[in-house]
């Protein structure tokens, strides 16, 4: 930069004739509302002081003008506009951002080349934004939550004979909610806090997957494989996980910590060793259900079908078994 006086200072050669812009003294002379010419790369921007310091007062921009002997401006051209050596393309999406706060940049612009821009001129509020928007883009499909959209296009572009497999997907937090899943394999899937809301999941695979605090609520369960799936908090209220056909739905090693499954029909359901500590399971149609050694202290029990259900070393401390339909023989459940 020029910190020649007859660029920058009152006190201009006496030989020569003083730039348009040059009654204008030290950097901290500029006045909020002055209007300034940039030229950027070879292209004109006409902007004011306020606009250069007023959302980014630490910027390169800002101390150019503002602050005190902190950087002193740019050499001019012939018009009296500060010479400033970057790609204009990426420089007209920073100015408008300046103005407004918004990043709108057109398609043909390169976001990564905004982005260098940004971090030269130091405008790191627009960096963060625009780090976060390509992290996001960039992001390996398996990394980012997939939406209800990518599931439909999924869902569509496979045939009918084909398996379609979401295995250690990320749905975490997806709308899936009446969507027809039979038979398909979320083994190690991240579905926690999605919406599966009468969602049809017969006969899928949910294996180890993660339905923490999911809404499952009217859901079809019949004969899914899920053992050991994490459901703590999850809402099943009202779900069926019945088969007519004998074969049992496979909930072995669940957790089902603070469930809800009122109302639920899980009559032959294999809950084996299950977590159901503090779950709601009343008026649950649970006959000839498997929930040898299940943990079901505190649980919510009344009103619940328990007839030639295996309760064979289960943990009924503090359990709610009011209202039951058929008598619990309780000499084997409690521990």
């Amino acid at each position: 930069m020029d910190s020649d006086p007859k660029e920058i200072g009152s006190g201009a050669g006496k030989d020569e004739p003083a730039p348009a812009d040059a009654s204008i003294g030290a950097p901290s002379s500029f006045a909020p509302n002055r209007w300034v010419k940039l030229n950027v790369g070879g292209q004109i921007y006409a902007t004011t002081i306020d606009t250069l310091v007023g959302r980014e007062p630490d910027s390169m921009l800002a101390r150019m003008f503002l602050q005190d002997g902190s950087m002193m401006p740019s050499e001019r051209d012939e018009q009296g506009a500060f010479l400033i050596d970057r790609s204009p393309r990426y420089f007209e999406p920073i100015i408008n951002y300046l103005r407004h706060g918004q990043f709108v940049c057109d398609s043909n612009i390169s976001v990564l080349g905004v982005l260098e821009e940004a971090r030269f001129f130091g405008i790191f509020s627009l960096v963060t934004h625009l780090e976060e928007r390509l992290g996001q883009q960039e992001a390996p499909l398996g990394d980012r939550p997939l939406t209800r959209n990518d599931v439909i296009k999924a869902i569509i572009q496979t045939s009918v004979i084909t398996e379609l497999r979401f295995q250690g997907v990320n749905l975490s937090g997806a709308d899936l909610r009446k969507l027809d899943f039979r038979n398909i394999n979320f083994k190690y899937a991240n579905m926690s806090h999605c919406n599966l809301s009468h969602t049809n999941l017969n006969y899928c695979c949910l294996e180890r997957a993660d339905l923490q605090f999911a809404n499952l609520e009217c859901a079809q369960l019949v004969s899914v494989r899920g053992l050991c799936a994490n459901m703590e908090g999850a809402n099943l209220r009202g779900c069926n996980f019945e088969d007519p056909t004998g074969v049992r739905t496979n909930l072995e090693g669940v957790n089902l910590k603070g469930a809800c499954l009122e109302s639920s029909n899980m009559a032959g359901v294999n809950l084996r060793v299950a977590n159901l500590k503090n779950a709601n399971m009343k008026n649950c149609n649970l006959r000839a259900a498997v929930l040898a050694g299940a943990d079901l202290e505190k649980c919510n029990l009344s009103g619940s079908d328990l007839q030639e259900a295996n309760l064979r070393g289960a943990n009924l401390k503090d359990a709610e078994l009011t209202l039951i339909i058929n008598a619990l023989h309780m000499s084997q459940a409690i521990r």
